[in-house]
């Protein structure tokens, strides 16, 4: 805080010797001269709950960068253009770290992370005297986003992540019970999944040995009109076979009760499953 400030043709001198000669002595006295404005845009942001000495250290990451994409030649002092940089770099550094979930992953999304935080004192003003939508819909609009998207953000803003591993009671015998014991899984047990890849052999096997009381013909309809994803329709088969419609309906009728018969005589007892 204590480094002297540049004058204009100082600056610009520096900022010469930086692009052209690569001078490393140029740099340093560049953004050491500069580093008060990384600190005040880092103040700035101090309200999101993250370590101010890692956003000042992101902001001379954006001042570095600054440097070195600076055209001296376009008489702009140096500040009003490090100025984007330095804040463009801490409010990634927020965005990556503020929670688990990142969020602001568009330039809209990120304008309505940023300033909603300010406009939620005047929401919470507000919301007595007027409805929560018509405030939400004032928001978005003045940001330029979506009301479902202002929603969102504002219930995100509105508490802390919450670790699944956190403990939310003490059971029975001083257990403790976590967020995540609560979590509902639909997929099958171990011991369901087992059962029905044995049961789904078996029938497999089943069917294969039934289907050799089949003739060529009865054959071919019954795999292509039932053991097919696609099946194919009747006219389909119909034309490929030369016959009516009809007749392979008939065909197709007849091989399904040689198919039952044929199960029955070999399971009798998986008359459910036929």
């Amino acid at each position: 805080m204590q480094a002297p400030y540049l004058e204009r043709d100082e600056e610009h001198t520096l900022a010469v010797r930086w692009r052209e000669a690569q001078d490393q002595a140029a740099l340093h006295r560049l953004t050491q001269a500069h580093m008060r404005l990384v600190i005040a845009i880092a103040a700035r942001f101090r309200n999101f709950g993250l370590p101010m000495g890692d956003m000042i250290q992101e902001g001379h990451v954006g001042l570095l960068e600054a440097a070195a994409r600076f055209e001296p030649d376009r008489e702009v002092r140096f500040s009003t253009y490090a100025t984007w940089w330095i804040r463009a770099s801490i409010q990634d550094y927020i965005l990556r770290n503020w929670s688990i979930v990142r969020g602001g992953t568009s330039s809209a999304q990120k304008a309505l992370f940023f300033n909603l935080r300010r406009l939620r004192a005047r929401l919470a003003q507000s919301i007595d005297q007027r409805p929560r939508q018509l405030v939400y819909a004032e928001i978005a609009t003045a940001i330029g986003v979506s009301k479902a998207d202002v929603e969102v953000m504002d219930s995100r803003l509105s508490g802390p992540d919450m670790s699944l591993n956190a403990p939310i009671h003490e059971g029975e015998g001083g257990t403790q019970a976590d967020r995540q014991d609560f979590l509902v899984d639909n997929v099958p047990l171990p011991d369901e999944t087992v059962g029905e890849a044995i049961d789904g052999e078996r029938r497999l096997t089943w069917l294969r040995s039934a289907l050799n009381v089949l003739n060529e013909r009865e054959l071919h309809i019954v795999e292509q009109r039932r053991l097919r994803d696609d099946g194919a329709t009747l006219e389909a088969l119909g034309e490929s076979l030369g016959i009516s419609k009809e007749r392979v309906r008939q065909i197709e009728t007849r091989a399904l009760e040689k198919l039952r018969d044929a199960l029955l005589r070999e399971n009798p007892d998986r008359a459910s499953f036929v």
